[in-house]
């Protein structure tokens, strides 16, 4: 990640190096045994809370990092090479804290930001349901008015953090006869009665960053509604977009890894009298994966400025560019990963070696936050507007 390395501020340069220190020495080691238990990250995210990583998001107002997006997209991108599973539940606590810092009232922001930057309170985004994951305008959750707040019911799936979570930004229907403009979204603090969240899903990979169902039939006070009524689809799709980034980030950090540990078992077999660099066909194989790498790379950091652009009132929407990035980082890191398995041979078939886990840890990369499909259909509609 170190080409856009000079654009960024001291004390971002500084904030990254530490992060790669603890990441290297004290996330990275646990990656494999997370992975073997399926435990949940508490430990990894409570050490990224106290280098203000869990906050990075934030502006400092609210007890956050302050930092720039293309400083972000670097320190996420340095999380996931350490352990996927990690990065998966710092970012998807991002998409909390972010509909909150998007959405929600100045009280909210109050009330629920410093804790959620300081690691002290763990968020979750709940959108996704088993009939409305490309298309949430699609939901089934409904939410109507009580004489004393709102009355919620309905179920979630595939919510990453759910069950662990202090707190669940909710979305759902308020009026079903406005479509996507009936959606609202709501905070639900852990313990609320009626909200139940099933066992953790078994996945194919990242293990340790858990994904959970959730069934709602909950009262909640009039002031759980975040911001105004009527306003969750518009902050859903904004904190999506800076969320596609954060998955870009993620692949980048995910990708970078499988092609250093190929590389570096490349250097180190020898077969034939031969180190593996020493053909051509390996060279070309690793030439194939630090182009598409790269490639990736200046897309997603474009992508880091215009949402930058976008937060200092410089630049306008910038969905196309997250939907670009995120597309292109996912498809470019499965082949990058797919590739340095390939050239581990055998061994990389194993789990005695990282590349396996990454290629597991990755494939979600192409389904969450929007699809493959669902990111060509958004640059597609650009194009042909």
């Amino acid at each position: 990640m170190s080409d856009d390395w000079h654009m960024l501020a001291e004390e971002e340069r500084l904030f990254c190096d530490v992060l790669t220190r603890i990441c290297a020495e004290q996330i990275a080691p646990k990656a494999a045994e997370t992975d073997e238990s399926a435990r949940f990250v508490h430990d990894q995210l409570t050490l990224l809370g106290q280098v203000g990583m869990m906050g990075a998001n934030l502006p400092e107002e609210y007890g956050g990092s302050g930092i720039s997006a293309p400083a972000l997209l670097n320190a996420v991108a340095i999380v996931a090479g350490a352990c996927g599973s990690t990065a998966s539940a710092l970012t998807a606590h991002y998409l909390a804290s972010d509909s909150i810092l998007i959405g929600g009232t100045e009280a909210q922001r109050a009330a629920w930001l410093p804790r959620a930057a300081s690691g002290a309170a763990l968020g979750a985004f709940a959108l996704t349901e088993p009939t409305a994951g490309s298309d949430p305008a699609d939901m089934k959750t409904r939410a109507r008015r009580t004489d004393d707040g709102w009355h919620i019911k309905g179920a979630k799936c595939f919510i990453s953090n759910g069950g662990e979570a202090d707190f669940i930004v909710l979305y759902a229907v308020t009026d079903p006869d406005k479509a996507h403009r009936g959606i609202s979204a709501f905070i639900l603090p852990k313990g609320t009665p009626g909200l139940d969240a099933g066992p953790a899903e078994r996945t194919m990979g990242l293990k340790g960053g858990h994904v959970f169902t959730l069934n709602i039939d909950c009262h909640l006070p009039e002031d759980a509604l975040l911001g105004d009524e009527g306003r969750g689809f518009r902050t859903a799709m904004q904190v999506l977009d800076n969320g596609r980034i954060e998955v870009a980030a993620q692949c980048l950090g995910l990708a970078a890894a499988a092609m250093d540990a190929a590389i570096a078992y490349a250097k180190d077999r020898v077969i034939g009298g031969q180190t593996l660099t020493d053909r051509q066909g390996i060279r070309w194989m690793i030439a194939d994966m630090g182009v598409a790498y790269r490639a990736a790379l200046l897309i997603s950091q474009d992508a880091a400025r215009q949402r930058q652009a976008a937060h200092d009132g410089s630049g306008g929407r910038f969905s196309l560019a997250a939907a670009t990035a995120k597309l292109a980082a996912s498809e470019a890191a499965g082949k990058i990963a797919d590739t340095a398995l390939q050239l581990h041979g055998g061994y990389g078939y194993t789990r005695d070696f990282a590349v396996e886990r990454i290629n597991r840890d990755l494939r979600i990369m192409r389904i969450y936050e929007g699809s493959s499909e669902i990111q060509r259909n958004i640059i597609s509609g650009n194009m042909l507007a």
